[in-house]
């Protein structure tokens, strides 16, 4: 997660994320950093808004708990699908870092 978080951190930051700049936030953290997951964090978000897929990523489980349109239901929304939706969110980041 410190590689997602170092990339995070620079694009709040406003500057680039490539592979010196994800190294550097690494070192200074104390982290020692494995270039190739480096390297596919970088590879991973060439071409993707950061500010939308974490928007995205705030917003999916707030649907997830708006209740259902159209009638009410006797049994309860199962919470264990809410917990998995919760967790989604950065899934497809998260899976490359294993």
């Amino acid at each position: 997660m410190e590689y997602v978080y170092a990339a995070m951190l620079l694009h709040a930051a406003e500057k680039d994320i490539d592979e010196k700049t994800i190294s550097a936030i690494l070192k200074a953290a104390g982290v020692t950093a494995d270039d190739a997951r480096v390297k596919a964090l970088v590879a991973s978000l060439a071409g993707v808004d950061i500010a939308d897929a974490m928007t995205q990523a705030v917003a999916a489980p707030a649907a997830a708990a708006a209740p259902a349109a159209g009638g009410a239901s006797d049994a309860p929304a199962p919470v264990e699908e809410e917990e998995e939706e919760e967790e989604a969110g950065f899934d497809g980041l998260g899976s490359l870092f294993g």
